[in-house]
């Protein structure tokens, strides 16, 4: 006689274990301290077997007479239940095994071996920060193309083109070398090519790695030029605006005492207010050319008139003179500089550094933010980023 919810829940237990039978091998087995444990048996190559089904009330009848039903089928197909359970757990833990994060610290400590230190630590740092948080935990052999470009998308968003295009080529690598070492299949990064928008040609030249800016610093610390420029060299890395910003910047926007630069709507490429906190290696910098040029508009004014600011090709010009090459630096550079720093080395949020790039961000219901958002978050990130600056300037 087939069992019933009311007959399986009312069985009571008793001094020793006994079983109360369904139909098809599946019982129910109750034990002395009330436990309910689901068993089939079953016939496979001649001999008689048991199998686990579950715990009552977690896998219900209903529940359980599926799972019979499976069993029975695999037994039709020449599988053994058991053996197939056994096969199961493993490919599971094995699974565990393989995540993505763990293979691909596996490729890491096999390749930065033979890289430079800071290639290294922007390569972990960007599957640490971007990556891993949504796929670390995944089994490398089950990652799928659409999963692995939703986590890109993220990047992307922000605005890290080339950071988005550097991850997956990193996503690539890792599960290349999985299929190598035989925990994949295929490399699903192939099927998103043309899928993320393309680098910008022609972007601005810009010196990023950590020690090359420590030679850059102390080439425009000795450069022999008037004065004028030689402060926008140096005070140029420490504000990182557009170098029109720059150039333009008149003393009537600048509180020494707060420490601040408030840089107008109609000189701003966003058509935004910006206020840009001055660390204080920036007024250092205007304290000293304060004396010569304080008295008339510019900070930076030109060499032929006081009344006009300095040419868009002042600091370019001091660049080339120092042998720095086009294709190197430019005066847009010191905005990549920081942004890559500020990001990969320093850990800011990047939202603090696109507020203070005076890009577009806005906050969750789409307004966008004011030019006083994060600013005491700010006013510390320009302070290390200067503080960072030194630190660079006197390595060698």
């Amino acid at each position: 006689m087939s069992l019933t919810d009311t007959s399986v829940r009312n069985a009571k237990p008793r001094a020793k274990p006994y079983k109360i039978y369904d139909s098809g091998g599946l019982f129910l087995l109750i034990t002395p301290s009330g436990n309910k444990w689901w068993r089939l048996k079953f016939r496979y190559g001649g001999k008689e077997k048991l199998l686990s089904l579950g715990v009552y009330p977690e896998v219900t009848l209903k529940e359980a007479r599926v799972r019979r039903d499976q069993e029975h089928k695999n037994i039709a197909f020449d599988v053994d239940p058991s053996m197939h359970r056994k096969a199961a757990k493993l490919a599971k833990a094995d699974s565990h095994k393989n995540t993505f994060e763990i293979v691909a610290r596996e490729w890491f400590e096999k390749r930065s071996s033979i890289w430079a230190g800071t290639h290294s630590e922007k390569v972990i740092r960007r599957l640490e920060v971007d990556i891993f948080p949504w796929v670390g935990r995944r089994p490398v052999g089950e990652i799928k193309a659409h999963e692995l470009l939703d986590v890109i998308r993220r990047i992307e968003k922000r605005g890290a083109i080339d950071t988005a295009h550097r991850a997956l080529q990193n996503c690539g690598q890792i599960l290349r070398y999985a299929v190598a070492t035989g925990r994949a299949e295929r490399d699903c990064t192939a099927d998103l090519r043309g899928a993320l928008s393309p680098i910008k040609e022609g972007h601005f030249a810009a010196i990023t790695d950590p020690k090359a800016i420590g030679g850059l610093l102390r080439a425009m610390d000795a450069y022999n030029g008037n004065l004028v420029t030689r402060c926008a060299l140096r005070f140029a890395p420490l504000v990182f605006v557009r170098p029109g910003e720059l150039r333009n910047a008149e003393w009537a926007e600048i509180d020494l005492k707060k420490a601040e630069w408030n840089i107008p709507a109609d000189r701003m490429k966003m058509r935004e207010p910006h206020l840009v906190p001055l660390s204080r290696q920036a007024i250092q910098v205007l304290e000293e050319l304060k004396p010569l040029t304080g008295k008339g508009r510019y900070v930076f004014p030109s060499a032929i008139s006081s009344q006009r600011p300095m040419s868009e090709n002042a600091v370019l010009g001091a660049l080339r003179r120092m042998g720095i090459g086009k294709d190197e630096m430019s005066g847009h550079g010191f905005r990549a500089m920081a942004r890559t720093i500020l990001d990969e080395v320093l850990h800011v949020r990047p939202d603090y550094i696109e507020h203070q790039l005076a890009h577009a961000v806005r906050d969750p219901n789409g307004r966008a933010y004011n030019r006083t958002a994060h600013l005491p978050e700010r006013r510390k990130m320009m302070q290390n980023w200067a503080d960072y600056l030194d630190k660079l300037r006197k390595q060698k």
